[in-house]
């Protein structure tokens, strides 16, 4: 396991921000690791990165332990906090030269000159830091990440304030690095979560509340079928609809449309359609629409 954590709980005074959290992640993976503000994601980052240390639990990450290999598991990591810490002042090449030396490599030049093809910085390397965007800062921060060739990578946010061009940029980036390299990616974007991970881990109030891989949790998910009658239903016809075959929960949508959940991945609009006939009832619309992944994040997170 290129990451393994057990039981790990992390308190602010009174405050409990991870309670026993345990997960583990394979070589090669690309984990989205989600959750609302406050949720515990940037504490448990800090902490598999050291910078923080846990109250109670243990974690190894390549094999090291958190408490007892701290330098071992710092330079086996490649890590970029949210806030994404960078020398105005300095050009790219000098910042990463700089960087090169606290990690004291080998033959710098040549990987400063492969990080920076990889990051698709050739063009910008000769500026100073202060002078780029925010999407060319923050391949800047996923090059210093990359630069000792980490076994993994711990993003924090790393798409956060970028626009559409840059975030596709990004995306492209984050996996092609990930062919290579263990990543662990905390972001509040679910598309690119669909489109960059293999798996989910959902933290909320320092609890994980959901970790499956993606594929896991969309065949998983329930069916919605969306009804809107021409008028509104009587109450005892609303007991009947509730009856209506797989049905495990209706909301009322404002209006005259109701929302019905199926446990079942089968078509459900005939049988509504059915029951609706039965009862002399007049549909204006019919649609099913399968969970995404943020409507999930919505369901287990919200209060």
């Amino acid at each position: 396991m290129s990451i393994n954590v057990h039981n790990i709980s992390k308190y602010y005074g009174s405050q409990k921000a991870l309670d026993e959290v345990s997960f583990s992640i394979k070589s090669g993976e690309i984990v989205g690791f989600l959750g609302p503000n406050g949720a515990g994601k940037s504490t448990m980052m800090r902490i598999l990165t050291t910078y923080l240390n846990a109250n109670e639990g243990s974690a190894t990450v390549n094999g090291h332990d958190i408490k007892t290999a701290q330098k071992a598991v710092q330079q086996s990591i490649g890590y970029l906090p949210e806030s994404n810490p960078l020398y105005p002042e300095m050009y790219v090449r000098e910042y990463l030269e700089f960087s090169a030396g606290v990690y004291h490599l080998k033959d710098s030049k040549n990987r400063i000159t492969q990080v920076i093809e990889a990051t698709g910085l050739s063009s910008h390397e000769s500026k100073k830091i202060n002078q780029l965007s925010k999407g060319y800062k923050q391949r800047v921060g996923l090059a210093n990440a990359l630069l000792h060739e980490p076994q993994v990578l711990i993003l924090d946010e790393p798409t956060t304030g970028l626009d559409p061009n840059q975030l596709i940029e990004i995306r492209q980036l984050i996996k092609k690095v990930g062919q290579n390299t263990t990543i662990l990616l905390s972001t509040h974007i679910m598309q690119e979560v669909e489109a960059m991970c293999d798996r989910v881990i959902i933290i909320n109030k320092g609890n994980i509340v959901a970790d499956d891989y993606l594929k896991n949790l969309k065949s998983d998910a329930n069916q919605i079928i969306e009804v809107e009658f021409d008028y509104k239903v009587e109450p005892e016809l609303l007991q009947q609809i509730s009856k209506v075959r797989e049905v495990t929960e209706m909301i009322h949508v404002p209006e005259f449309t109701y929302s019905l959940k199926f446990a079942t991945q089968e078509d459900m609009r005939s049988a509504v359609f059915d029951f609706a006939h039965d009862n002399k009832l007049k549909i204006l619309a019919l649609n099913k629409r399968n969970k995404n992944l943020e409507t999930m994040f919505q369901e287990l997170t919200q209060e």
